[in-house]
């Protein structure tokens, strides 16, 4: 999506339906919708058209204002942002409850922006019937708009009202090339800490308690001419340990970000002396799923340099996840920003290897080398011959061995082609895959 796509912000208080207007805009469920107030805390951002018209839509947490707690500051300060950015502002309000005081003080505040602003009524299931709209008119906000964020009634004639009011825009058909990059992990080794500190500003809440982050959240960042787009997941636990739907949700999500995703940044707290058992499986879920990995020790700040070296940490670590030895590690503290930025040189790195090609010529004067200093075990009596290989695809790159028996070839023997492989082209940080296929005679 190009940076000069419009934006479309949705506010309002909590429990309004932001979210479930959010997902029925954009076709499919991505906001967490639940019927507790505060669910959403983050600025959530989709891609949307409407009658040919591209546009980015923005999902935000419920604003209480005047309050004074730290997570509704936080989650206002969110919301705000977004008003800041977009180019039209969706006040939606509650036409079942009415006219509430937390609505004319946010009011009060969206009176004052110099943006167009629509008053958006929703829960308004019985149109054209229901006429309890009309009383949002006190706002001051201008004509009530009557939706059903929940059967859609009503949200094809909103969206030709945002249309109207939408800037116009040059035609965008450049090809989309930015790299989309999961930022996973378990919860609070400081995810959002990390992105906010990359691009610079306060995208995503950021609290102590583990768990703020619920929704995948997208930021785009322009870096050497590419655009990277980080999506900060909530934090995934061991399924044990999700004790409600709203978690449960959070880590499907995370699951599909993963596998939507070119690159992973996996954060893991340095400061503890080994991986836990669930940054292994998210490791091995990205690694499984074909994408690039980096490994990222936070909280390098807070580790007794004296009693541990960043060789000893990575030497410990690569020992126990073999894979782990084709993955980059970069020892960074989110909050005094150390070596973060490195990061972002090597997503470039792990990207551009991921799609790496290799000439078949190439592919087969490595593959006649290993196979002469080490043959595959004979089968039944019989030699097995690898015939030659070539690289049929990329992200991440696969290889096609052509074997008399293929099925013979056990899977000890494949690690070893793959290590040679590796040791010829390296791919760092990203899987690759071999796949023996049968020849056409048995020679």
């Amino acid at each position: 999506m190009s940076e000069r796509t419009p934006v479309v912000a949705v506010v309002g208080r909590p429990n309004v339906g932001k979210s479930t207007f959010f997902n029925r805009v954009i076709g499919s469920r991505v906001a967490i919708v639940d019927d507790r107030p505060g669910v959403t805390r983050d600025r959530n951002f989709a891609p949307a058209d409407w009658a040919g018209r591209d546009f980015r839509i923005v999902d935000t947490g419920g604003v209480v204002e005047g309050s004074a707690e730290g997570m509704d500051l936080a989650i206002r300060d969110q919301a705000m942002i977004a008003v800041e950015q977009a180019d039209v502002i969706l006040f939606l309000v509650d036409g079942k409850s009415g006219v509430q005081p937390l609505d004319e003080r946010l009011a009060e505040v969206l009176r004052k922006v110099s943006k167009p602003v629509l008053l958006v009524v929703n829960k308004m299931d019985n149109l054209p019937r229901d006429q309890g709209h009309i009383e949002f008119w006190s706002l001051g906000i201008g004509e009530p708009i009557p939706v059903s964020a929940l059967s859609g009634k009503g949200s094809g004639d909103l969206l030709d009202l945002v249309l109207e009011r939408l800037p116009d825009a040059a035609d965008l058909d450049a090809e989309d090339d930015s790299i989309r990059v999961a930022v996973v992990g378990k919860p609070n080794v400081g995810k959002s800490s990390f992105v906010n500190r990359l691009i610079g500003e306060d995208r995503t809440v950021v609290s102590e308690v583990a768990g703020t982050t619920r929704d995948p959240i997208d930021s785009e960042f322009r870096y050497h001419g590419r655009s990277i787009v980080f999506v900060d997941t909530a934090g995934l636990r061991r399924q044990a340990r999700v004790k409600d739907s709203i978690e449960y949700y959070s880590a499907l999500r995370t699951d599909r970000v993963i596998h939507s995703a070119q690159v992973c940044v996996l954060l893991v707290d340095a400061s503890e002396e080994e991986l836990h058992a669930q940054d292994v499986r998210i490791a091995q879920m990205a690694w499984e799923a074909g994408r690039a990995l980096i490994l990222i020790a936070n909280k390098w700040d807070l580790v007794e340099k004296d009693t541990m070296t960043a060789a000893e940490w990575e030497k410990k670590i690569r020992a126990r996840i073999p894979f782990l030895q084709w993955v980059p590690i970069i020892f960074t503290s989110a909050l005094t920003g150390q070596r973060v930025r490195r990061c972002l040189d090597t997503i470039l790195e792990v990207n551009d290897e991921r799609a790496r090609r290799i000439e078949t010529h190439e592919v087969n004067e490595v593959l006649e080398k290993l196979v002469r200093r080490q043959p595959p075990p004979h089968h039944r009596g019989r030699a097995v011959k690898i015939k030659y290989g070539t690289q049929v695809s990329v992200r991440p790159p696969v290889f096609a061995l052509f074997a008399n028996f293929p099925k013979a070839i056990p899977d000890h023997y494949v690690r070893y082609l793959q290590n040679g492989f590796r040791g010829a082209w390296t791919f760092m940080g990203t899987p690759i895959r071999l796949r023996i296929k049968s020849g056409k005679d048995n020679d």
